[in-house]
């Protein structure tokens, strides 16, 4: 496997910070008829750069809602949400959508290809629209494909993909912009045991060899352990185990 050198740092950032993402005092509530259901009820935590973190919880207990307000995808009702050292609560909209792209990437449990495109179609696409002329989006394609065991692929559509193959390639597409932040929601749920273990090791490889920020969640409590930091969302509070 062939190292990954990190591109440079977002731009927008405001100075170093050993911390990819910093959540802190973080609330959100859903509304219903005359219900309130408080789902973060003051949220912190913290992932350092390089740092792969886990995030278990029971199903409906705010994990893909916390994912969610991270990836600045929503707000929260209060708190502050920092990435690579910004204040994000202080950006409109067209900030929080620039910096999502130049910072954070996305991994899902389904890997959202775009079937009409080849693997390496699907990994210089993002970055073309983060405006990195074709030729290097190319050739920064090529080497995450390659680093994930993929060059041989590289001109193959999804469907001629296997799952495993499938998850690798929507990897190498949420690092390809070089965030400072991945946040991954179960991304190898659809995946057998074998499958799942080669996936994450190769996702846990990007992440330290670029000092990527990551935040995991998972139900697969071997695949937690194996991270540098179990959180456990429980009642709307975060806490360290």
């Amino acid at each position: 496997m062939s190292e990954v050198v990190a591109p440079g740092e977002y731009e927008g950032q405001s100075g170093p910070d050993p911390r990819a993402l910093a959540l802190h005092n973080v609330t959100r509530s859903f509304h219903q008829a005359d219900v309130t259901l408080d789902v973060l009820r003051g949220v912190d935590l913290n992932v350092g750069r390089g740092e792969m973190v886990a995030l278990v919880g029971d199903s409906g207990s705010g994990k893909s809602t916390l994912l969610q307000i991270a990836g600045l995808l929503e707000r929260p009702d209060d708190g502050q949400v920092i990435i690579a050292g910004q204040d994000c609560g202080r950006l409109g909209d067209d900030q929080r959508s620039r910096m999502r792209r130049k910072a954070v990437g996305f991994v899902y449990q389904y890997h959202h290809l775009l079937p009409e495109f080849s693997a390496l179609e699907n990994v210089i696409l993002p970055q073309m629209i983060a405006g990195l002329a074709k030729r290097k989006a190319k050739a920064r394609a090529l080497e995450l494909l390659d680093a994930l065991g993929l060059a041989d692929r590289a001109s193959h559509r999804p469907a001629r993909l296997s799952g495993g193959e499938q998850q690798r390639v929507a990897i190498a597409r949420a690092v390809a912009n070089g965030p400072t932040l991945l946040l991954a929601d179960e991304p190898t749920g659809n995946l057998d045991h074998t499958t799942a273990s080669r996936v994450f090791q190769q996702l846990q490889s990007l992440v330290t060899g670029a000092e990527i920020g990551a935040l995991v969640a998972t139900h697969n409590l071997e695949l937690a352990r194996s991270m540098n930091r179990i959180l456990v969302l429980e009642d709307g509070i975060v806490e360290e185990r």
